[in-house]
């Protein structure tokens, strides 16, 4: 994969930047999706595809991008299909600050120290080049506004844009409410970004639902003094926390 073209997970954090204060929207639900992001763009690459709902490696090939790479040999790493809700609900310390330091280094944000309440230092990013911002959110709203289906990317980014919650801080308040259900509705247009959008969706709530287990062949008892099968309950798994976020890291 060269780097001339960005990546997913780099134009969904572009896209929470807020220009004004140099924080962004939606912190914790925006760790989630950016490791759904990733997900989607190594699917792009051929290097992922889905099985059923789970992700499963079709080829370890590196992609040259080392953060993806590391997500895809971790992938590879496991031996066997992984749920998405599992593999966006694991622990990813640092990621976000991962791409805020890379777009750094590509000129793109820049960072700005500062200090919470007079002693925890901060960090801030404020974008040095809005027109990528602006070309990037433009893509949405074309799609929102003329209802042709959008190219897989553009899906994608709209279906992980509304799972994490930018709904509300790309088109606000009531006047942007038809511009939200319509960011919802793009969803199904990308397979990969559907499945990675509702897996985030699920971990926000806090339950990865479970498959239904296959019913007991007729006639099949259940042991003594075991119950017999039901199908499972959900699991709750608890959202993880980058510690960036607790330092002032937005």
């Amino acid at each position: 994969m060269g780097r001339s073209r960005r990546t997913i997970p780099e134009e969904l954090l572009l896209l929470a930047l807020d220009p004004a204060t140099g924080t962004t929207a939606q912190p914790q639900s925006l760790d989630l999706g950016l490791a759904g992001a990733q997900l989607v763009e190594l699917a792009l690459a051929g290097r992922i595809a889905p099985d059923g709902d789970r992700i499963a490696v079709v080829s370890p090939r590196p992609t040259g991008d080392p953060t993806l790479d590391c997500a895809l040999e971790l992938l590879r790493r496991r031996g066997a299909p992984v749920r998405a809700v599992h593999w966006i609900g694991g622990p990813r310390l640092g990621l976000r600050q991962t791409y805020l330091s890379h777009l750094e280094r590509c000129g793109m944000v820049h960072a700005v120290a500062g200090q919470m309440c007079g002693v925890l230092p901060t960090t801030r990013y404020q974008a040095t080049d809005t027109a990528i911002s602006r070309e990037i959110r433009a893509r949405l709203d074309s799609a929102i506004r003329t209802g042709v289906p959008p190219d897989p990317r553009t899906a994608a980014l709209a279906a992980l844009a509304h799972a994490v919650g930018l709904g509300k801080h790309l088109y606000p308040g009531n006047e942007g409410r038809s511009s939200r259900s319509r960011l919802r509705d793009l969803i199904r247009h990308d397979p990969m970004g559907g499945l990675v959008a509702h897996a985030v969706m699920d971990v926000q709530n806090g339950v990865a639902v479970q498959p239904r287990r296959s019913p007991a062949p007729a006639g099949r008892q259940a042991a003594p003094g075991r119950p017999a099968a039901e199908p499972a309950r959900g699991v709750p798994v608890q959202p993880h926390r980058s510690p960036m976020a607790r330092a002032g890291v937005h």
